[in-house]
């Protein structure tokens, strides 16, 4: 039988597949049964078939080949970090003596932290900065704006109360009409001086043990909260500070420094407050949360309260019983100081003047010094204890030169 016209077509090469075909796993599963495999059995016989990889530790020089600086990204490598023991890289004398420094420092550092100086012990990772260790300010004094939300009248009357702070501003203005009251009756300032120092006392007692009670806070401010602004209910009451300004000029200075001193701290603080909330925003900023408006408006109200008490209120209510131990500084005379007028070549007569420019400009200083003190911070200290002190040292300055 003769294949000479048929072509011969040779058999197709086998193909080994590196997985198991179809037919070899049926084969397979004649030969053998399993049984349903959950995966987390799956997973334990998987992983004890793989031999555990040690790390190795690998120590690369980056100081060696600036190629090494390059940021890299995060290898995925079960292998965490290699050693490479038979390279050793070849280091500069400036390599080797910055390395010896910072192997300095941390040996310094070590031995400050083990002799209790609080520095912590570097650990080689990068972690954010402790937090400051809160330490006592002559700072907070100062009180911030206030915020809402801490006392609970302020949210209910947030324009009356919060925002115009109308009975703080009626409490603040009453207190120079009870000086008033007090001066035409003839009370003399060293009779004044142990009542506030009696009032003190007991409010600063009290101030001060409601910062440690929070039940008393909550009380002291449910009875007081009207009175306050919202940053004294985490500090200072300024009713502290306004007894303790009062007294000191009472106490220091002489009667009319110190009445008017006074009547500048009640009223100009006021009328700052008033017209800077209103007008501030279209007026400079003189600093922060002082404005021109406010400023001029203490100004002018300090040279009104002036020209007032030394041109009428004094002339026409005294002198009263026991002025002669407390005498006014300002007797209706300017002059100037000896040392100018011999420079100047000026008779006594010359350099003095009196009536109303005298007045006039004592008025005029006085609504400087108001001003100025409203406006100036010292230290941080509170305006109820910076104003009546610089105006009341202002004032009495002036007198001591040109009186």
């Amino acid at each position: 039988m003769s294949f000479r016209g048929k072509p011969l077509i040779p058999a197709p090469p086998r193909v080994i597949s590196p997985s198991p075909t179809p037919s070899e796993t049926r084969e397979n599963s004649h030969d053998s049964y399993l049984g349903p495999v959950t995966r987390s059995a799956a997973r334990r016989k998987q992983s004890a078939g793989v031999a555990t990889q040690q790390p190795l530790q690998e120590s690369v020089d980056e100081d060696s080949d600036p190629e090494l600086r390059r940021a890299r990204t995060r290898s995925r490598s079960p292998v965490k970090s290699r050693r490479v023991s038979t390279l050793t890289p070849a280091k500069s004398g400036r390599a080797l003596k910055s390395k010896q420094k910072e192997e300095d420092e941390v040996k310094n550092i070590v031995k400050n932290t083990e002799s209790g100086s609080g520095a912590e012990t570097p650990n080689g990772y990068l972690a954010p900065p402790a937090p400051a260790v809160s330490v006592w300010d002559w700072r907070e004094f100062s009180r911030s704006p206030s915020p809402l939300g801490l006392i609970p009248i302020h949210r209910h009357f947030k324009t009356f109360i919060h925002k115009h702070e109308v009975p703080r501003k009626a409490l603040h203005v009453s207190i120079g009409f009870l000086v008033y009251w007090l001066y035409v009756s003839g009370t003399q300032t060293s009779a004044v001086t142990p009542y506030l120092m009696g009032a003190l006392i007991p409010i600063a007692t009290t101030d001060y043990l409601r910062h440690k009670y929070i039940t008393l806070n909550r009380l002291y401010v449910r009875c007081l909260g009207a009175l306050m602004r919202e940053s004294e209910y985490a500090g200072w009451n300024g009713v502290i500070f306004y007894l303790l300004g009062t007294w000191f000029v009472l106490y220091f200075f002489p009667k009319d420094v110190s009445v008017v001193a006074v009547m500048l701290l009640s009223w100009c603080d006021t009328a700052a407050s008033t017209f800077g909330r209103l007008y501030g925003r279209y007026t400079p900023r003189l600093r922060r949360g002082k404005s021109l408006a406010g400023s001029l408006a203490a100004f002018l109200v300090g040279v009104a309260t002036a020209g007032w008490f030394w041109g009428l209120l004094a002339p026409k209510t005294g002198p009263f019983p026991g002025d002669d131990e407390n005498p006014f500084m300002f007797q209706g005379l300017l002059r100037l100081p000896a040392f100018v007028l011999n420079a100047l070549g000026l008779s006594e007569s010359q350099g003095t003047i009196g009536g109303p420019v005298a007045l006039g400009l004592l008025s005029l200083w006085s609504g400087l010094t108001a001003a100025g003190s409203e406006m100036i911070d010292l230290f941080g200290w509170d305006d109820n204890l910076t104003i009546p002190v610089l105006s009341g040292i202002g004032i009495w300055g002036f007198l001591k030169v040109f009186g």
